[in-house]
């Protein structure tokens, strides 16, 4: 830890809640861009509704990211998440850059999405047991606006 933190949690503990919230972050930077990608190549009949719902969702994403950032550095350590940092750390598939098929899209952004959630939950799960509450409120936060982003990715397919 190089800075010191508000926050009454002992460093060593603060120090173990922000390696877990360091991947929350570059996934989410990651999955932001993907999603930014989905959304201004997108073709096919759903285009009018997934344009502006892929959009939603990388607005929701960035509040989220710029959210855990503040976290990681209230908690007294250094949030990074430059492209290239993103790109070598990210735990999300990379998104290929020829796709326009809107259900294509749909497909891959739904598979991203739990892979993010499942990282956060695991994020969730180290700040439950050093008993953060902060932390834990910010990320139920996005496991809840990120789940129903899921439902409808995945209503989506199912239909």
């Amino acid at each position: 830890m190089k800075y010191e933190s508000p926050s009454p949690l002992p460093a060593p503990v603060r120090e173990k809640i922000c390696k877990s919230l360091l991947p929350v972050l570059i996934d989410g930077l990651d999955l932001h861009s993907q999603i930014k990608v989905a959304h201004w190549n997108i073709k096919g009949p759903q285009f009018a509704a997934l344009h502006p719902l892929f959009d939603t969702f990388a607005t929701d994403l960035a509040v989220h990211n710029d959210g855990i950032a503040e976290r990681i550095r209230t908690l007294g350590s250094l949030a990074v998440g430059t492209t290239r940092h993103v790109a070598k750390n990210s735990r999300l598939p990379d998104y290929p850059q020829d796709l326009t098929k809107d259900m294509e899209h749909v497909k891959l952004l739904a598979d991203r999405i739990g892979t993010y959630l499942d990282g956060v939950r695991s994020a969730r799960d180290v700040a439950i047991e050093h008993k953060d509450d902060d932390s834990v409120d910010a990320l139920t936060g996005i496991v809840t606006m990120f789940e129903k982003h899921a439902w409808f990715l995945h209503a989506s397919i199912d239909a």
